[in-house]
């Protein structure tokens, strides 16, 4: 799992950069962002990243209840902290709160509390975090195809949702911005998605299987509606996103023998094919935007080629470290650059010296929210998942009637239960291996 780390602290790293670059290096960013868009770049690499090793996640515990439970563990705790912090510095008067177009605190709330805020016509507390809509669409993704048996086609979802991208851009279809939202309203809308992932979640999570089998799927249809239709990125790019954690996903199941590695790789020059091609025949975006997108994702996906052909050699402790915090970095480093721009502002000139003195106080924060913050809520996270684990082994079976011969059924294994008992020292390591998972 080191290269992964790797990749996630070079990442989050070339985020802030980004991001900082706004504030302290106006001039530089200008030559920049025509030729390279550096933050698609970081993002797309977590991307990939997710795509490799959440739905191995899902399938390594065979249980969707303790993948969500992983997964909460995971995320929130973080995530309360760095909205409370930003809401604080902005009830302080150190920052500027942003601007929600007159909704309500009650509708921002329940529209950020399932993480699908930037999906659901409602901008986020954080910019950053936008990208934890289109990770939480993957996650439904991903256990609708678990629930229906269909998750080792990984490779094929790519395809398809990344020709869905390249025709979409072709054909010259369109659409506003949070298209759903004008439609019916940001408040309907909110409502009816927020129960409906509610609903999905608790019945995937079921002992019943055809309530597992309706929970998922009706996940994933929330999930490929609001992509496309309510996405705040322009159509082909939110298609573009899911294939791209796929290919990150079929990367895997290659590595482990699953699949070929031929089809593996027909399956990324597909991706990258379309990709390119929406992005060159997008009418949206100027022509230099465009040029800068293409070299990013181009970059990102040669970044995380090499890092997987490199994943025997030795990786530098400095970039495990800063994979292991790389979400409280991704997560924290908008409140700092909210609190500069507030109290002194943004500079005209480039000033590296600023940015230095950003990384050095973002880095030792991080470490300080990543030891009681992310670690203790992930342990809890694990304890919680391992009872779960025990209880449902442990669940009373119907005896067999002994009148009846036994057959071996035709049908694979239920997938909620067809997960053999680990042992207490191989569910530690699996769950240790997950904690570094990305966000």
């Amino acid at each position: 799992m080191a290269w992964l780390d790797a990749l996630r602290g070079i990442a989050a790293l070339v985020v802030v950069f980004e991001h900082a670059s706004y504030s302290f290096m106006p001039e530089f960013r200008q030559e920049l962002m025509p030729q390279f868009n550096t933050g698609r770049y970081g993002i797309l690499v977590f991307f990939l990243v997710s795509g490799y090793i959440i739905p191995a996640s899902l399938e390594r515990r065979g249980c969707v209840r303790t993948f969500w439970i992983g997964r909460g563990f995971r995320m929130y705790p973080l995530w309360a902290t760095a909205v409370a912090a930003v809401l604080a510095v902005s009830f302080l008067g150190l920052a500027d709160m942003r601007d929600f177009g007159g909704q309500s605190a009650a509708t921002v709330s329940v529209a950020h509390a399932g993480l699908l805020q930037e999906l659901l016509g409602t901008p986020s507390v954080l910019l950053v975090l936008w990208t934890l809509s289109y990770e939480m669409a993957f996650y439904l993704l991903v256990v609708a195809l678990f629930t229906v048996r269909l998750h080792q086609r990984s490779a094929a979802v790519a395809v398809i949702l990344a020709v869905l991208a390249a025709v979409s851009v072709a054909a010259g279809v369109t659409l506003p911005a949070s298209a759903l939202s004008d439609l019916v309203g940001t408040g309907p809308l909110i409502g009816l998605a927020s129960g409906a992932l509610v609903v999905a979640i608790c019945c995937a999570s079921s002992g019943s299987p055809a309530l597992r089998v309706f929970g998922g799927v009706l996940g994933g249809v929330l999930a490929l509606v609001l992509v496309p239709f309510n996405g705040t990125v322009p159509l082909w790019e939110g298609l573009i996103i899911l294939a791209v954690m796929f290919l990150g996903t079929a990367v895997h199941r290659a590595e482990k023998g699953q699949t070929t590695w031929w089809w593996a790789g027909c399956t990324a020059a597909v991706v990258v094919a379309c990709a390119v091609a929406g992005a060159y025949w997008s009418s949206e975006e100027a022509p230099f935007t465009r040029q800068g997108w293409i070299v990013a994702f181009l970059l990102a996906v040669l970044t995380f080629g090499v890092a997987l052909a490199s994943r025997h050699r030795r990786i530098p402790r400095g970039l495990i470290w800063l994979g292991m915090i790389s979400y409280s970095v991704y997560l924290l480093h908008p409140v700092l650059l909210a609190v500069s721009d507030g109290t002194i502002g943004r500079w005209p000139r480039d000033n590296p010296v600023l940015v230095l003195a950003l990384f050095a106080v973002l880095l030792p924060l991080c470490a300080l929210t990543y030891r009681y913050i992310e670690a203790p809520s992930q342990a809890w996270g694990r304890k919680l998942a391992r009872r779960v684990e025990l209880s449902r082994q442990r669940a009373p079976v119907e005896p067999v009637r002994p009148k009846k011969p036994q057959v071996r059924p035709e049908n694979p294994a239920d997938p909620e239960t067809e997960a053999a008992p680990k042992t207490e020292a191989a569910t530690e390591a699996q769950a240790e291996a997950e904690t570094h998972a990305p966000a």
